[in-house]
């Protein structure tokens, strides 16, 4: 498998996270770590891809699908490294202002997941401007911008996915806006009859569907609805990042911590779903948590020797529930909500302002709750707490 040296620095970067000095190898042949593998289809079809990319470095086609097939790949097993993998595919494209087309969508993706929320947007209004009917970076524009936000703007994107085929898809994009705009039961009801009626959808489609609707259900307050919709969608093949991420939240909130610490105790290369472990570890006072907690404070340090802030959210969360420092929290709670703006990002602010009798600090986030009449029971409990007296 050729690496180039932008993939080796990620593949390298959870060892160098895990110890106080950086291994590095004696010589190029030393085996590092094997990378998991399955003997299935998808599998030997990557290997093939790579095997033609090897050949032919500079094919943006070729780029183009071993990048999409390791996405994929980073999704299903939450493994964040393979972003890296695929952004090493794309290598020769990577730092241009103006790629191949195909190119633009990848990088976009890449670019997504690392917080680059500008960069991404920018690949995908030059792709839109070429292509306006292409339907994922459309989908893709939409995501983006109502993490950070801007819902009239992902609303407008919703509502053009309509007239480009997948209702189901379409209609997870619109009813996620909707429900955070004072709609949240029409939403729900919306959403639930589109995927009723979408039995032929495949199952990622169906994980993102069902994942919302669980989302939906748990901010109006009907946990039983929110549990099914979970567990119809861990029962599929496709369970990624962020659908693991949303239920252990969810068994925490619930006091079910064992049940999480089961879910990810095998799942947790990604610091989202570490700090879940710990947190779930930290309730049940387990033998699990001491290294943990030294992985997770490594992987913050070497994030901040690389100058990146784009953890801020999972640092901001470490920092108020397992290191009991309400006041950096709440510093790190407020950078975070300044790049991105959902339910869990309000959360953390209302959390670190209570925690550190700051209600002031508040002020911005539950200003953006009202204007946005955005319906969620937990939120709204935090947000009398801190209305002022």
């Amino acid at each position: 498998m050729r690496l180039l040296p932008k993939s080796a620095c990620v593949f390298l970067f959870g060892l160098a996270a895990a110890h106080a000095e950086p291994f590095l190898p004696a010589s190029p042949d030393v085996v590092v770590e094997q990378l998991p593998s399955s003997a299935g289809p998808a599998d030997a079809e990557l290997r093939r891809l790579r095997r033609q990319l090897a050949e032919q470095p500079d094919n943006p086609a070729i780029a183009v699908r071993v990048a999409d097939e390791l996405i994929k790949t980073a999704r299903s097993q939450a493994d964040p490294r393979y972003y890296g993998y695929a952004e090493a595919a794309l290598q020769p494209w990577w730092s241009l202002p103006r790629p191949p087309d195909e190119v633009l969508l990848p990088r976009a993706t890449i670019r997504q997941h690392r917080h680059d929320f500008s960069g991404a947007l920018a690949d995908l209004r030059t792709l839109l401007t070429a292509q306006p009917a292409h339907f994922q970076a459309r989908l893709t524009e939409a995501v983006i911008l109502g993490v950070r936000g801007d819902y009239p703007a992902a609303r407008r994107d919703c509502q053009l996915l309509t007239r480009l085929g997948n209702r189901l898809a379409a209609a997870t994009c619109l009813a996620t806006i909707e429900s955070l705009t004072g709609q949240a039961l029409q939403a729900y009801r919306y959403l639930a009859d589109v995927l009723a009626g979408s039995p032929a959808a495949d199952p990622e489609q169906r994980v993102w569907s069902l994942t919302a609707l669980a989302e939906i259900a748990e901010r109006l307050g009907d946990n039983e609805a929110a549990e099914r919709h979970f567990a119809n969608a861990l029962d599929l093949p496709q369970a990624d990042v962020y659908l693991l991420s949303a239920y252990a939240d969810f068994l925490l909130d619930r006091q079910r911590p064992i049940e999480v610490i089961t879910l990810l105790q095998d799942r947790h290369r990604a610091d989202g779903l570490m700090l879940r472990l710990a947190l779930a570890e930290q309730a049940v006072n387990s033998k699990g948590l001491p290294p943990h907690l030294a992985e997770l404070k490594a992987r913050i340090l070497a994030y901040r020797q690389r100058g990146d802030a784009i953890h801020q959210r999972e640092e901001a969360r470490y920092t108020l529930h397992l290191l009991k420092q309400a006041r950096p929290a709440l510093e790190l709670a407020l950078a975070n909500w300044r790049v991105q703006r959902e339910p869990a990002d309000a959360r953390l602010v209302l959390e670190a302002a209570l925690a550190c009798g700051d209600k002031p600090a508040a002020k911005q986030v539950l200003d953006w709750l009202k204007a946005n009449k955005l319906e969620d029971r937990r939120l709204q409990t935090l947000a009398k707490q801190l209305e002022p007296s």
